[in-house]
C-alpha cells in the first residue's frame, strides 16, 4: 500500500511538473495499473513514471515498450529520493529530437 501510494504521488509530481512546463493540464492515466498501460500520456510520449530507490529500468523500460503503438515514443521517467526526475528512453527515439534542437 505505501509503494502504491508513493508511486501515485509520483505521478501527480511528474503530471503537475510537465503541466507547468507545458502550458497545458497533464493528466494521469487512472486504471493504468490494471490495463498494463502507462501512466501519463502526452501527444506521442507515452510516460511510465517510477518514484523508487531501487531502480530496474530495463523492466521498466519493457513494460512501457510493450504499451507504445507505432509512432508513439516510450520513455520512462524515474526520481530516487532526494535526487531530480531522470527520463530514459531508446536512442532511435532521442536522435530526432536531438536533431531537431540542433536546426
Amino acid at each position: 500500500r505505501g509503494a502504491r501510494n508513493k508511486g501515485a504521488a509520483g505521478e501527480r509530481e511528474l503530471a503537475s511538473l510537465l503541466s507547468e512546463h507545458l502550458g497545458f493540464v497533464v493528466k494521469r492515466n487512472l486504471g493504468q495499473a490494471r490495463d498494463g498501460a502507462d501512466d501519463l500520456t502526452v501527444a506521442q510520449f507515452r510516460i511510465e513514471v517510477k518514484r523508487r530507490e531501487t531502480l530496474r529500468i530495463d523492466e521498466w523500460s519493457e513494460q512501457v515498450e510493450a504499451c507504445a503503438q507505432p509512432g508513439e515514443v516510450p520513455v520512462v521517467a524515474y526520481r530516487r529520493n532526494g535526487q531530480p526526475w531522470r527520463v530514459v528512453l531508446k536512442l532511435h527515439d532521442f536522435l530526432p529530437l536531438m536533431r531537431d534542437a540542433l536546426k
